[in-house]
């Protein structure tokens, strides 16, 4: 059975506003509206919703600068689902950068978005501390710095988000098709690109260290296991 939510919906278009209203407010959802970036923004930091609906492109202050913003300044991590008209590889990838956790690319089926909502809000990050902790493994969202025993590791991006990936999945695994959509979505590269970013990753999480915390789960895929 879905939960009821607390959404909030940063949109400036506002025949979609009114529509995804209908929609929530048919489901027993409560959502709350702005229509510009520095409105949403001040509601996101004032009352942190379960989820939060974000349009690319916003007059006052953009969905990118209002994401990279929220991570910054926020006490909590709320999952943010970015909506856009822009649908390339490099969009998708801008918009993880910020910050975002999903992205839905309009137009939309509305049925989607809701199940979109949902099972962001299930993810056990949410509403969370921006430190993640496991084992001696410590992890800054908001700084993007990852720090083992106290040491820090020199991380690239995209190991890096394969190990926040790994660590807010902990201690279940995830499968190599789930990090690959996690990194670059439906348009993944036609190589193999996992196998050289677990190779960085394992290079800076354990090579310094005595036991590994990466495990390859022979048949189902990677997870973190605690080091102590």
């Amino acid at each position: 059975m879905s939960q009821h939510l607390h959404l909030l919906v940063i949109e400036d278009n506002f025949a979609l506003r009114s529509s995804l209203a209908a929609m929530f407010e048919a489901h027993g959802h409560r959502a709350d509206f702005a229509a510009d970036g520095r409105t949403g923004l001040a509601l996101a930091l004032a009352e942190p919703p379960d989820v939060i609906v974000l349009d690319l492109s916003l007059p006052g202050l953009d969905g990118l600068s209002l994401c990279r913003q929220l991570r910054e300044r926020a006490d909590r991590h709320t999952p943010v689902l970015m909506l856009t008209a822009r649908d390339s590889l490099d969009d998708k990838l801008d918009g993880f950068s910020a910050g975002a956790d999903d992205y839905l690319v309009k137009p939309f089926a509305g049925a989607e978005l809701l199940a979109r909502c949902q099972a962001l809000s299930q993810r056990h990050r949410l509403g969370t501390s921006h430190v993640l902790l496991i084992g001696s493994l410590r992890i800054d969202r908001r700084s993007g710095e990852a720090f083992r025993h106290g040491h820090p590791l020199a991380l690239q991006q995209m190991p890096l988000r394969i190990l926040l990936a790994l660590a807010e999945a902990w201690p279940r695994a995830l499968t190599r098709s789930e990090l690959t959509q996690r990194l670059w979505g439906d348009e993944a590269p036609s190589s193999d690109p996992l196998r050289s970013h677990l190779y960085l990753l394992r290079q800076a999480l354990d090579r310094p260290f005595a036991k590994p915390m990466l495990k390859t789960i022979h048949g189902v895929g990677f997870r973190l296991e605690a080091d102590e």
